[in-house]
């Protein structure tokens, strides 16, 4: 049995991805933006441990997330699935933030960063990110004319190049990233193509620990099989300079 913290998944993949895991006999936390949430959390998954309440559109409501995460103990694994979609509009946060940035990226960051370190990581990136670009030097959108399709697959790039920024860094983690394909949740839309009963397979498997083939770090993958990411994400200069980035917004360090 492993002990997996699932971020965002009061509904939609995260939740999917606990209940799949709460059957297989794991010990899941699941986290909600608010207490409503929460409450439909628990009604979905009463089985689940615990449901972590914050949000993580601020620098301040990550760091209260991790902080309750680590309240309740160690887990073994971690899945970082929080994010807003590509439909956005701009917004910024009580920090001065595109808000898809905080949620999609930063807070991803904070959470890698201060929750005390699991043997495993995973990251949900999406099919969008293939054709992004990092735009490290205009991360906040300062320059740019906003395109919430554009900030999505960029911070799902970001995800992908944190994922593997930890595995170069952290040798004693696996940490891997994936695709779900475009599926029918509230984000993705009715119209959606890809196969719903496939999308939360992959994240499960990465944080399970039950196969020995799951014992990988920095690769990415699409339903259970590995796939190139964006040669983007493989850069050891971008992988370095988000870190920074993050570090610099955020005030919180990224461990050794």
């Amino acid at each position: 049995m492993s002990r997996i913290f699932i971020s965002g998944s009061s509904a939609g993949l995260g939740l999917m991805a606990g209940q799949f895991l709460t059957g297989q006999g794991h010990q899941i936390v699941l986290h909600a933006r608010n207490a409503h949430r929460a409450d439909d959390a628990w009604r979905e998954l009463p089985e689940v441990e615990h449901v972590v309440v914050g949000d993580l559109g601020t620098i301040a409501g990550a760091k209260d997330v991790a902080g309750q995460v680590n309240t309740l103990g160690r887990f073994d694994a971690v899945i970082h699935n929080a994010a807003v979609g590509y439909r956005e509009a701009h917004r910024v946060t009580a920090d001065g933030l595109p808000h898809v940035f905080a949620i999609n990226t930063l807070s991803a960051y904070i959470l890698t960063a201060l929750i005390d370190r699991p043997s495993r990581l995973v990251y949900l990136s999406s099919g969008m990110h293939h054709h992004a670009h990092a735009n490290l030097d205009d991360i906040l959108w300062k320059t740019r004319r906003w395109n919430g399709s554009n900030a999505y697959a960029e911070s799902k790039l970001h995800d992908t190049i944190l994922a593997f920024a930890i595995a170069r860094r952290w040798d004693n983690v696996f940490s891997n990233s994936l695709e779900p394909g475009w599926v029918p949740t509230k984000m993705g839309g009715a119209g959606a193509p890809d196969d719903m009963a496939q999308a939360h397979l992959t994240q499960a498997w990465l944080a399970a620990g039950d196969d020995p083939k799951a014992d990988i770090t920095g690769q990415y993958f699409y339903h259970l099989k590995p796939l190139a990411p964006n040669p983007e994400a493989n850069d050891s200069r971008l992988q370095d300079r988000l870190v920074e980035i993050c570090a610099e917004l955020s005030g919180v360090q990224l461990p050794a």
